[in-house]
């Protein structure tokens, strides 16, 4: 039986949350194996920032190497992901409460969120796999807007760290290709906190 993602155009964006990096390279692989044809998407901080999980550029050189193809990495470059390049579901992983702040609110001030707008200008499905420390906290309003709002799907998500960390929020990488299946059949997976 053929995978519902085979021949299917799905753009990863990654955002800076370095920490998570390690666990959405294999997501692309799977994806890849999937017959997904994977277009890569970058912001800045995932360019040029280093941090303790690696070096600037390490782990978006890893994502291209699985997707196959380089990563889009200007916002003029990921406006023609809208009319002309259309993509069937976009995907951010990990997308991080900067980004989903700016999501939230219309700011399309980076190549991911013109990808993600591109894609909703389209009526076609956006995918967010969050990873913030706020999640509970000050970006939990942004949460519930794009909770609500048409057209975006969230990744299974919940706490990393209640203890120690009671506001953060982590979304389950290993189901981003089960939640971009259901997305694109117009559907939020189920349960959603996990």
């Amino acid at each position: 039986m053929e995978s519902p993602l085979a021949g299917r155009r799905i753009g990863f964006g990654l955002t800076g949350s370095h920490c998570t990096f390690e666990e959405v390279v294999p997501v692309v692989k799977k994806l890849v194996e999937l017959g997904a044809h994977v277009v890569p998407v970058a912001t800045a901080t995932v360019q040029k920032e280093a941090s303790r999980f690696g070096s600037a550029g390490e782990w978006l050189q890893k994502i291209e190497e699985e997707a196959g193809r380089k990563a889009i990495v200007t916002i003029q470059d990921a406006e023609p992901l809208g009319p002309k390049e259309p993509l069937d579901c976009m995907v951010i992983a990990p997308m991080t409460g900067s980004s989903i702040s700016r999501f939230a609110n219309a700011n399309t001030d980076s190549p991911v969120l013109m990808a993600a707008k591109a894609t909703l200008r389209n009526g076609g499905p956006v995918v967010v796999a969050v990873s913030t420390n706020d999640g509970l906290g000050l970006n939990s309003h942004n949460i519930a807007k794009l909770l609500t709002t048409k057209n975006i799907y969230f990744v299974p998500f919940g706490q990393d760290d209640p203890v120690k960390k009671p506001n953060s929020l982590v979304a389950k990488m290993d189901l981003v290709p089960e939640t971009v299946v259901a997305a694109i059949n117009n559907r939020q997976i189920q349960p959603l906190l996990r």
